[in-house]
């Protein structure tokens, strides 16, 4: 098991409470492993409930955010450490190539974004990491199936599927990222679908 783990979420205050809920268990749940959080450093929605859950056990919480949402007072002030980047990639790229897996909690277009990055980084062989999707109230199921479908379609190859791992809730994301595959470099040799 890594010693910090990406989780990427919303900021929506207004999401279901399961959501929020949800975000601040798994806070809990990696600060009791010892591991840090490490996240887009807002302090609103499932972002600021899941640092939350990590600091109240006592864990550390590593958050990164764009100066201008920064600017907007936007950032968590309560964590272990809150890193102001130029923009929202360089805040990605951080956030991945600091972490030693991926979690997507469900969010909106953002969130999305950086799901899909981390996968798209994945299957170039640049990202290696487990990469976990929490299927809270099947919100991510018409993703799955897209990506299932892309599979199908033969834009992926079915040796993609193992990029990623899907559970239900948040209690079983350390077991799947446990129990991930070993993802080589060599996959970029695959990447690109092509007659055998």
């Amino acid at each position: 098991m890594g010693k910090r783990v990406c989780v990427f979420c919303a900021s929506s205050d207004l999401s279901d409470k399961i959501y929020l809920d949800s975000a601040f268990r798994l806070g809990e749940i990696l600060a009791e492993n010892s591991i840090e959080v490490a996240y887009g450093g807002g302090m609103a929605g499932c972002m600021g409930r899941l640092a939350d859950g990590a600091l109240s056990k006592g864990g550390k919480v590593f958050g990164v955010i764009p100066k201008f949402m920064f600017d907007l007072e936007w950032g968590h002030d309560k964590i272990t450490e809150l890193k102001i980047v130029n923009s929202l990639s360089e805040r990605k790229e951080i956030l991945l190539e600091s972490s030693d897996a991926t979690v997507a909690l469900p969010g909106g277009s953002g969130t999305l974004e950086e799901l899909f990055e981390a996968i798209t980084l994945k299957r170039l062989g640049v990202y290696l990491n487990p990469i976990i999707i929490v299927n809270i109230k099947g919100y991510y199921s018409p993703c799955i199936e897209l990506l299932e479908n892309s599979i199908e379609e033969k834009f992926m190859d079915e040796r993609n599927r193992q990029m990623w791992k899907v559970v239900d809730n948040v209690e079983h994301v350390l077991s799947a990222i446990e129990q991930s595959s070993i993802w080589s470099p060599d996959s970029k040799n695959f990447a690109t679908v092509k007659k055998h």
